[in-house]
């Protein structure tokens, strides 16, 4: 008798990609059992929440082939697209209890949980992993991670260091020593660390590109900018002809009548912040065309001299040369705008300005806007991740809500605004944000502001664009765009930063906030525009 056909097989994976689990499993139950058949029947059953029928069949084949990847692995990147996380966490528990012996198991839900923030489960179940074999390569990388995200760095760092022991060759392990000491702020040791993980894989883009935010961060910014043209290498990454792409430009760069594409990359921070180059090439005469999302339109109009602002709904412009946003830096180092144009080089609308101001407390009391949490993009694991240790949940700041002569202006959007239903007692706080529609009317909200207090977010970087005084409260394990070991930024110059001294423990910033809004004391404005406040 035959096996079952080839087609057949390739449609109930067509299923399971789409999650039409139920229709998948209905046509897989009815072919002749074979070794492919059981795993992606297990995948339909896993996905139609019949968890122990899942993992007996997943087990039955991990024991199959005990060297090669737990056929569990595939289920989750079935599962978790469609967001079927319990199911898939159902799962791994149960074929966990059935092969406590396989550390494939551990590492598979430790993992899940660690995507998922719960750091203390994650660890015990990697814990026991390790009894079964303390220099296993994965499970430590896995346990290492798990260690740094509750800010535990020298356990981190004396794992690491033990499996470097045991696997010398492992450049995953060194890149994770290094990634760690750069969170610690031990920079030496991160870029020796890199070195070490580059010696091993030296044709690795992630490597590379993970090196250049370890040199920018350190403050080697042309070396780091250099580096870090590697992530077009990534998959995904260069979509362009690369014969293209804007070259390295030299001190006497004439531009005139050339023109000049400039894509979207990165988040809005990267772009508020690159955004300053661009004055640069209009000098040279280039004639700029800027991607970028609709939200950022009217700031960027009115910077005037760029030819054409358009989102990637719209087909390219003919262009000379292409450039994304965060390669200018490299692409200019050699021209006398290598540093890009002062502060202020983003200017709110006068008419907003005069919209928005009703919005705002009257007074003399200092006016303060507040946010406290950043994108949580659940659906990007190291992003959430992120997420998670930068935003400041609004409770932390019930010292604000005792101080005289304040007043509170809430610049928060997304999921963390909800948190304004159940505010520190005493706080009040002004929240014209429902009706923002864009980074254009956020700006406008700002000019009418005395000091902008935010955790990293591109609010921040708008704020400090536009020369308004910025307090960023930054986490310990910090970004490279605000350098190691600094208060003040080379970015924008009304810009401070109170940094976490214990990782995760936000208390004693905002002692030091409060302070520093008592005292007033932070930059004064750079701005030439008017404000028309009161």
């Amino acid at each position: 008798m035959s096996g079952t056909p080839d087609h057949t097989l390739a449609l109930a994976l067509d299923l399971l990609r789409r999650g039409q689990f139920a229709h998948a499993r209905s046509i897989l139950e009815d072919c002749r059992p074979s070794p492919r058949v059981e795993i992606l029947l297990a995948h339909a059953h896993a996905g139609c929440n019949r968890v122990q029928e899942a993992a007996r069949l997943l087990c039955r084949q991990a024991v199959a082939n005990p060297g090669a990847r737990h056929p569990a692995h595939d289920m989750l990147g079935l599962l978790l697209p469609h967001d079927r996380v319990e199911e898939a966490e159902a799962v791994l528990r149960a074929v966990r209890q059935r092969a406590r012996q396989d550390i494939r198991t551990h590492d598979m839900l430790g993992e899940l949980l660690l995507q998922r923030g719960r750091t203390a489960e994650a660890q015990e179940v990697l814990a026991e992993g390790l009894a079964l074999s303390p220099a296993q390569l994965s499970t430590g990388n896995l346990m290492a991670v798990c260690l740094m995200e509750q800010g535990e760095f020298a356990a981190a760092h004396d794992l690491l260091s033990y499996i470097v022991q045991h696997h010398p060759d492992s450049a995953m392990t060194q890149a994770n020593l290094a990634h760690l000491l750069g969170a610690w702020n031990r920079l030496d040791a991160a870029l020796a660390a890199h070195s070490r993980a580059l010696a091993l894989r030296p044709d690795d883009a992630r490597l590379r590109m993970n090196h250049a935010l370890a040199l920018l961060k350190s403050g080697r910014m042309d070396d780091g900018w250099a580096e870090y043209e590697w992530r077009r290498k990534m998959p995904g990454r260069q979509r362009l002809p690369e014969q293209r792409m804007l070259p390295v430009l030299p001190p006497d760069a004439d531009l005139r009548g050339r023109s000049i594409l400039i894509t979207r990359e990165g988040g809005l921070g990267d772009m508020l912040m690159m955004l300053r180059f661009v004055p640069v090439l209009v000098g040279m005469g280039a004639r700029v065309s800027i991607q970028a999302p609709d939200t950022l339109h009217g700031l960027i109009r009115r910077m005037g001299g760029i030819r054409r602002v358009f989102s990637e709904r719209i087909s390219l412009p003919p262009h000379d040369w292409h450039c994304p946003f965060l390669s200018l830096p490299h692409v200019l180092r050699n021209t006398p705008g290598h540093a890009g144009a002062s502060v202020p080089y983003l200017h709110a609308s006068a008419e907003l300005v005069r919209q928005w101001a009703p919005f705002l407390p009257m007074g003399t009391d200092l006016r303060v806007g507040l946010v406290w949490g950043g994108a949580s993009r659940p659906d990007i694991p190291a992003a959430h991740a992120m997420d998670r240790r930068r935003s400041i949940p609004l409770r932390k700041f019930a010292p604000l809500a005792g101080m005289a002569g304040i007043s509170l202006v809430s610049l928060q959007k997304g999921t963390y605004a909800r948190q304004m239903h159940d505010m520190p007692a005493g706080m009040r706080l002004y929240d014209p944000m429902e009706s923002v529609r864009d980074m254009d009317d956020t700006a406008a909200l700002i000019a009418g502001l005395d000091v902008v207090v935010s955790v990293d977010t591109s609010v921040a970087h708008l704020a400090g664009a536009m020369g308004c005084p910025v307090i960023l409260l930054d986490r310990f394990d910090n970004c490279w765009r605000w350098l190691s070991g600094r208060t003040d930024s080379p970015w924008y110059p009304t810009l401070r930063i109170i940094r976490q001294i214990h990782s995760g423990k936000w208390d004693d910033v905002i002692h030091r906030l409060c302070s520093m809004l008592s005292k007033r004391d932070f930059p004064a404005a750079r701005r030439d525009d008017a404000r028309n406040r009161r």
